[in-house]
């Protein structure tokens, strides 16, 4: 290796080991850098368990959907759909849940009491950011829908 080569090579290398001190020094004992991280996944996931409702209109169907998220991940979804002329569709749905850091994933076991198609099972994800702890804002970056649901007594029927 050549003089200048040598030179290059360690002068990176001192760079290198001040980097790495510098990180291990603001590390505090007992910690690492993802424990603010950690923690915050956690508060969120401990905000979903609970009765949620989104309320909506969609091509002239006003619809009302209770979720209930269990803390064992299980949840139920009621839906109830009036149209104009005042005609009730009722739906009920259940399945699992998960918080996963950002998104909010709901795998459907039993749409209306049937297991669904294996063929096309339904799934929803939605990012998902608490504007208070009663009422959170999900994207459906695939669909380009934003939804919002806000906390509600155990006993809300949709």
């Amino acid at each position: 290796m050549s003089w200048p080569a040598a030179r290059v090579f360690w002068g990176a290398a001192a760079l290198a080991a001040g980097a790495l001190l510098a990180t291990c020094n603001a590390i505090q004992p007992g910690t690492s850098p993802d424990t603010a991280a950690e923690r915050r996944i956690e508060e969120v996931r401990d905000l979903l368990p609970g009765t949620w409702l989104r309320e909506y209109t969609s091509q002239d169907v006003r619809v009302r959907r209770v979720l209930r998220l269990e803390r064992d991940g299980a949840f139920r979804e009621s839906v109830r759909g009036v149209d104009p002329a005042g005609h009730v569709i009722d739906h009920l749905h259940e399945g699992t849940w998960l918080y996963d850091g950002t998104n909010l994933k709901r795998k459907y076991t039993l749409m209306d009491g049937n297991p669904p198609s294996r063929l096309n099972l339904p799934l929803a994800t939605f990012e998902i950011a608490f504007q208070t702890r009663n009422e959170f804002v999900g994207v459906d970056h695939i669909h380009r829908n934003r939804i919002v649901y806000q906390r509600v007594p155990e006993d809300t029927h949709p």
